[in-house]
């Protein structure tokens, strides 16, 4: 990646993809910028795409994957919109209808979108409805379960 990464004190972010059956990840340049989010799982095509994770403050989860031109994508809490921009840009690319202040917390988009690696559209939900974990500890176990937590541990600083 050439351009210079903006990283966010409170965020944390990650694209991944496999190389030859190997997992390859590194920092996002910018957690909350939704176009530059799509723009580099567009161009970073492995094996079966690419997938990002990203943990915004201590809120909420964003994750995206992009396989060719196909685009899925999911947040943890829809209600989100309302404070975030990077939530209410994700709720309006999914056609989502805008959450109302009584709107109970509920994930929002493809929750089924990493079937195919072994997370289940129920466990994302699970996951998602978890007030104990922080979206950092959510985030790496999603990680750790999509096979590439070992690379995931060395670009995530927690100190």
């Amino acid at each position: 990646m050439t351009e210079r990464a903006e990283f966010n004190n409170d965020d944390f972010g990650v694209i991944a993809w496999r190389e030859e059956g190997v997992w390859r990840a590194s920092r996002l340049a910018n957690t909350r910028d939704f176009g530059s989010i799509m723009d580099q799982l567009k161009a970073q095509q492995g094996d079966g795409g690419s997938i990002v994770l990203i943990a915004i403050d201590e809120e909420f989860f964003l994750i995206a994957r992009g396989l060719g031109q196909t685009m899925q994508m999911m947040i943890s809490d829809v209600t989100y919109a309302a404070e975030y921009e990077i939530a209410a840009d994700l709720i309006d690319a999914l056609e989502l209808p805008f959450p109302e202040d009584e709107d109970e917390p509920q994930p929002g988009g493809d929750v089924d979108l990493l079937s195919d690696f072994g997370v289940n559209a129920m466990e994302l939900e699970v996951m998602s409805d978890d007030l104990e974990m922080y979206p950092e500890e959510q985030i790496t176990a999603l990680a750790h379960r999509l096979g590439f937590g070992e690379v995931f541990d060395q670009l995530y600083d927690r100190n």
